[in-house]
């Protein structure tokens, strides 16, 4: 058995076959960690979700920022539906949607295979989380959307404050649990997100660091393959693994072998972008 984890699809159908003919995967014998952000912006969003929703007893997935939001959207007046772009409504609106929402909200925020010794998450951990604190936050907001106060979280989980806070109650608390797990990149020593900020390490502002290096952050017990942070492109170090190579962005989709101690890479290339299409990065 082969494990692999592979970076942000975003609605990129076509690259994520290229890239699994290129692995050989076989679902009968090989696993798949996706790192989050299924959808959106890559024009085949629906055949993207079909895809990995066919190989989900072969595959763990866990939520990113865009599975989030249409997660959101799913819960809303159908006039509001049809003011979301063109990708994500062909999700909304496909025959099969029910069957591919609730599949995705009972998909996890972290997936931890402690014999493996390795943890995905979307995309960053609080300072001073270990794995540990990690798993246990993850789970406090997988249990209301798996449950019937899901629709209330979804409502409420946007916005930028609070910062975390061990202290944190209700609605304030999952939504800063869900920042840090589908937004963070760049973070104050104290765990504040800085969320405007979106380029690569260097061009962020004095005090703020990418999460994975923030001085005095807590020990971790398990390697972290992550996605979220394109403009970091392949990034390993600190025991992080960041894999979204831009490939929604006319970069490459990336995978990394999990089961391996060496540092196994395989890519393809990413969606061919129309003209104008290269900024606007989240």
């Amino acid at each position: 058995m082969t494990v692999w984890a592979i970076g942000d699809l975003q609605g990129c159908y076509a690259p994520t076959q290229r890239l699994l003919e290129k692995i050989r995967f076989d679902p009968a014998a090989d696993r798949l960690w996706f790192c989050g952000d299924l959808v959106n912006r890559g024009g085949e969003s629906l055949e993207t979700l079909r895809l990995v929703h066919s190989l989900r007893e072969s595959a763990h997935v866990v939520l990113g920022n865009h599975d989030l939001s249409l997660l959101a959207i799913a819960e809303r007046e159908e006039a509001q539906q049809r003011r979301v772009n063109p990708d994500l409504q062909r999700v909304l609106f496909a025959p099969d949607r029910d069957a591919l929402i609730d599949w995705l909200r009972g998909c996890p925020l972290l997936h931890a295979d402690r014999a493996l010794g390795w943890m995905m998450i979307h995309a960053g951990l609080a300072p001073r989380w270990t794995t540990q604190l990690a798993e246990q936050h993850a789970q406090e907001v997988e249990r209301r959307l798996r449950g019937s106060g899901y629709r209330k979280l979804l409502k409420n989980m946007y916005g930028d404050r609070p910062a975390w806070s061990p202290g944190l109650k209700g609605v304030d608390r999952e939504r800063a649990i869900i920042n840090i797990f589908s937004r963070m990149r760049y973070c104050t020593p104290r765990g504040r997100i800085a969320f405007e900020e979106k380029g690569a390490p260097g061009t962020q502002a004095a005090g703020l660091y990418p999460w994975y290096e923030v001085p005095g952050r807590a020990e971790r017990d398990l390697k972290i393959v992550c996605g979220h942070w394109s403009t970091l492109g392949l990034f390993v170090g600190h025991g992080v693994h960041a894999i979204d190579t831009g490939a929604v962005w006319g970069g490459r989709l990336t995978a990394l072998q999990l089961d391996t101690d060496e540092l196994r890479i395989v890519q393809v290339p990413g969606r061919e972008l129309s003209p104008g299409e290269a900024a606007g990065r989240d």
